[in-house]
């Protein structure tokens, strides 16, 4: 790329400390949208059958769901996220909470599967595995994740109990890293604009190297998206072929951490157990710091997670099929390995299991 694109203006490029003096990204819900709620996901608790072919349809929310169809345009065109507060965990349960999660991510899109064995339905929990392992991913440890993109268009968490200390969501926006590499180092921002290699961690589709070459930035049809992991971009060089990264990769990536770690640019939040959070991939970038659990086995952190293709999602370029499978909305992203069966886990993994 010789000309970079403009600096990109609109709701998604915001600053951390704006956002964070701010509370209207919190949607809190209320007692008929929670009747309503559990009344359409009560059913999903009571049968085993074909639950990975679920659809919106399977869910009806006449109410709720209209909020929610705005809500979803405010994370795709918008600022990128919110927060829906209010999820009654404790009184409802792990099981009906966890349908309700599922109603809602199924009113947004369809679930993609978020690792090798078909899970449509993710437990975020410590494991007692490290990063150091490479066929880890880091949400299966205690440590901080560091900001990156999950290979979705959305990614929807349901906190059910938070950590005794630390395990504070933070989110940055993308484009305003972009903005921010634009105006104080050009060169640098272009070299992001090509091809990097990124690990994936085992999870290798048929056909497939175990690594992809997408970009970081990406530019298309008038839109920026971002991709990154900087610790799997790392990690990806342990494969013959992949050359090491050059000092000026290494110097963008450096910069481009150092700014989404910048307070003035991201900020943190709080997480309360019933809180859901959505947020878009592909103009945020997340993380989570290190956490220090509780020792009690039912009181340890635990978010569900899912990974969601909304048809309204915007175009990508064809490049991300290397990673998503497909770049057609509503069809694309998640991991398909080779033998996988999609499946809804309701209960966590045991310790040590990937």
């Amino acid at each position: 790329m010789t000309e970079l694109p403009a600096k990109t203006c609109g709701p998604a490029a915001w600053y951390g400390p704006e956002m964070a003096r701010r509370s209207d990204w919190i949607e809190s819900l209320s007692a008929d949208e929670l009747a309503e709620i559990a009344d359409a996901c009560r059913p999903l608790t009571e049968t085993q059958s074909d639950l990975e072919s679920l659809d919106a349809q399977a869910c009806p929310m006449p109410r709720f769901g209209e909020r929610l169809a705005r809500l979803l345009e405010e994370v795709l065109d918008g600022r990128g996220f919110v927060l829906l507060r209010g999820l009654p965990v404790g009184q409802w349960g792990r099981r009906l909470s966890a349908a309700a999660f599922l109603g809602i991510g199924l009113r947004c899109g369809s679930l993609r599967s978020q690792n090798a064995r078909g899970h449509l339905l993710g437990h975020v929990k410590d494991l007692g595995l490290s990063s150091r392992d490479p066929n880890v991913r880091i949400y299966q440890t205690k440590e901080r994740q560091n900001y990156h993109t999950d290979s979705c268009d959305v990614v929807g968490l349901l906190c059910l109990q938070p950590a005794k200390t630390g395990g504070r969501s933070s989110l940055v926006s993308s484009v305003t890293i972009y903005n921010e590499m634009r105006e104080r180092c050009p060169d640098l921002a272009r070299v992001l604009f090509e091809p990097i290699e990124t690990d994936r961690r085992g999870e290798v589709p048929v056909g497939q190297e175990p690594f992809f070459r997408i970009p970081v930035f990406n530019w298309h049809q008038g839109l920026l998206s971002a991709m990154y992991q900087r610790s799997y971009i790392e990690s990806a060089r342990r494969f013959p072929g992949v050359p090491r990264l050059s000092p000026q990769q290494v110097e963008a990536l450096n910069l481009f951490d150092q700014l989404a770690n910048d307070p003035g640019l991201s900020f943190e939040m709080e997480l309360q157990a019933g809180d859901i959070q959505l947020v878009h991939n592909h103009t945020l970038l997340h993380d989570r710091t290190a956490f220090e659990d509780w020792p009690e086995p039912e009181r340890k952190r635990h978010l569900l997670r899912l990974w969601l293709a909304p048809a309204s999602a915007r175009p990508l370029p064809p490049v991300f099929a290397e990673r998503y499978g497909s770049v057609v909305p509503g069809q694309r992203g998640g991991v398909a390995v080779p033998g996988m069966r999609l499946t809804i886990p309701w209960d966590a993994p045991a310790s040590g299991v990937n």
